[in-house]
């Protein structure tokens, strides 16, 4: 009897949350996320090995569905500062912008359980660079990868995690002349909570 309850009580909660999770085109979903960059630390500068530091940071994202199981997200932040080492050595700092743009698949028929994949393009702006003589290239264009997952809590409300992949680069130089490309090359992984207008 036990068994057939719970049976019971598991083929509700899949009939009831879908509805609760369910998308339509015109939605439009507000995440707020703490995310921790991981950056790769890639670098081509001969004799030189630089690293940009960790961080954990605070995003807001807008994901707007152009149709049920389809949406555009766009991640936000304020400039971030990092500290960056040379060979092991702090060699000063900068600051980074990285607003990013995904296409997304949302995945139905899950219940509550709302799993999606996306891709699409990042753009960072580097600033307030302090590196010793050092300059960057203040602008870098690359990819960007992600997979997540929503939970609904109800109609409106959300938990959310996310990992993605973002390609950021930038040509370092001294007095004019290259000196190679750092990639930074991060992953970013969030957890926050969502709510859908």
């Amino acid at each position: 009897m036990k068994k057939l309850s719970l049976a019971l009580l598991a083929l509700a909660a899949a009939a009831v949350a879908p509805a609760v999770n369910a998308q339509a085109a015109g939605d439009l979903v507000v995440r707020a996320r703490a995310v921790y960059i991981d950056p790769a630390d890639k670098d081509t500068i001969p004799g030189a090995e630089v690293s940009v530091s960790t961080k954990t940071i605070p995003e807001v994202d807008f994901t707007y569905f152009v149709a049920q199981n389809v949406a555009l997200e766009l991640i936000l932040t304020y400039p971030q500062k990092h500290d960056v080492k040379i060979n092991g050595a702090k060699a000063g700092t900068l600051k980074h912008l990285p607003p990013t743009l995904t296409a997304q698949y949302h995945f139905a028929g899950m219940g509550a359980f709302k799993p999606y994949v996306g891709a699409g393009l990042n753009y960072t702006r580097f600033s307030n660079v302090e590196l010793g003589g050092l300059e960057v290239d203040k602008n870098s264009f690359g990819l960007a990868v992600q997979a997540g997952l929503d939970f609904a809590l109800d109609k409106k409300l959300s938990l959310n995690v996310d990992v993605k992949k973002v390609q950021i680069r930038t040509d370092v130089s001294a007095g004019g002349a290259t000196l190679g490309t750092v990639k930074v090359d991060p992953w970013l992984f969030g957890v926050g909570v969502g709510y859908k207008f």
